[in-house]
């Protein structure tokens, strides 16, 4: 009943500057926990950049939030994970531009020291793979999380991926086919279901195999169509 009433509350205060000043407010205590979550260590307003991107996707949530479509904490959870994962990159990305310049410097001005920067470089590649697969990790762990909605757990994962060459080409076909209808993803997403007829009759693949990879589809689906710049790189075409 609270979250009916929150979702409520949330719709009312749209466009209202004032009141989402105050809502904002109310909430940053749930802003700081999201944000200590992902980033591990304690966060204090007006000291981490963390919470200023945090507290500007809460904001965004608000805006963007649509009550059909769940309750508002969980919606604006996701929307700050985001949006702080994209902050992440793109400080890593910075920082990784930055090291490379000054090595770039350093060999240029001192040839001699060339073993140096070639560790130094050594010791960036190191600690990018352990960026790279801390990002990995956060977006398992959030994929785990809308896996569950759909009924999909890792361990059926491994049961259901297709084993033979034939049966992974014919899952290729189905999910380039629902990555190409806008309006079967759609349909996905609202009811939940794989649109098996019109696979069948688009792409004449027996129901069996369909139904059988039906959690295999959705999994990938929802990879492709997300926020999981990491683990779509393990789904190519």
């Amino acid at each position: 009943m609270q979250s009916v009433t929150l979702n409520s509350r949330v719709m009312a205060i749209k466009g209202i500057n004032s009141e989402i000043d105050m809502f904002v407010e109310e909430y940053k205590p749930f802003i700081a926990s999201c944000t200590e979550n992902l980033t591990g260590h304690y966060v204090r307003y007006g000291s981490d950049d963390e919470l200023s991107i945090a507290m500007l996707a809460f904001i965004e949530s608000i805006d963007s939030f649509d009550e059909s479509r769940g309750n508002f904490l969980p919606f604006a959870r996701n929307v700050i994970k985001r949006r702080l994962i994209d902050y992440f990159r793109k400080e890593e990305n910075n920082r990784r531009h930055n090291i490379l310049t000054v090595l770039d410097a350093d060999m240029e001005s001192e040839g001699s020291d060339r073993e140096m920067d070639i560790a130094d470089g050594a010791s960036w590649d190191q600690y990018h793979n352990e960026i790279i697969n801390e990002y990995r990790r956060m977006e398992i762990e959030e994929l785990g999380k809308e896996l569950k909605e759909w009924g999909i757990s890792f361990t059926d994962l491994v049961r259901v991926s297709p084993k033979h060459e034939k049966t992974r080409k014919i899952c290729k076909g189905i999910i380039l086919f629902l990555l190409a209808r806008h309006d079967l993803l759609e349909q996905i997403k609202e009811r939940k279901v794989l649109p098996v007829s019109e696979i069948w009759s688009n792409l004449d693949v027996p129901r069996k195999i369909i139904e059988r990879s039906r959690k295999y589809i959705i999994s990938a689906i929802l990879i492709k169509t997300g926020d999981y710049e990491y683990l779509s790189d393990f789904i190519k075409f």
